[in-house]
């Protein structure tokens, strides 16, 4: 899909800057504004894709720490915080920045753990 995207764009730059030399002045402005339309959409797509890379980032840390806190598969981790996001009905990228090494976990992933992960409380 990102090829098509790059590819489409491509096109519509090398038509942009064909039209400066062959046409009018209303022309040429009518080009320079699809260019600029073009290159905006590239810039909102590379922010896109920043976003979802640093998001997606996150994740695999949080899984990490799920997974070597409790002896799981990264797989059974993410499982968990799914279920503790979509249960309290949050983002997951907003409940994986509450997961850290070293701390405690948020009260709504702990509150979704099987009884055997949960911590004991001794009474």
């Amino acid at each position: 899909m990102a090829a098509k995207i790059r590819a489409l764009n491509d096109r519509a730059q090398i038509q942009a800057i064909e039209t400066l030399g062959d046409g009018t002045s209303d022309e040429a402005s009518a080009a320079i504004g699809r260019l600029l339309a073009v290159t905006q959409a590239t810039y909102e797509r590379r922010a896109q894709l920043e976003h979802a890379l640093q998001s997606r980032v996150a994740i695999e840390q949080a899984k990490g720490i799920v997974a070597e806190r409790y002896g799981l598969e990264l797989e059974a981790a993410f499982q968990i915080i799914r279920r503790a996001a979509r249960t309290h009905r949050m983002k997951l990228h907003d409940l994986v920045r509450e997961i850290r090494p070293g701390k405690e976990f948020p009260p709504e992933l702990v509150e979704v753990l099987p009884e055997d992960l949960k911590p004991r409380r001794d009474v």
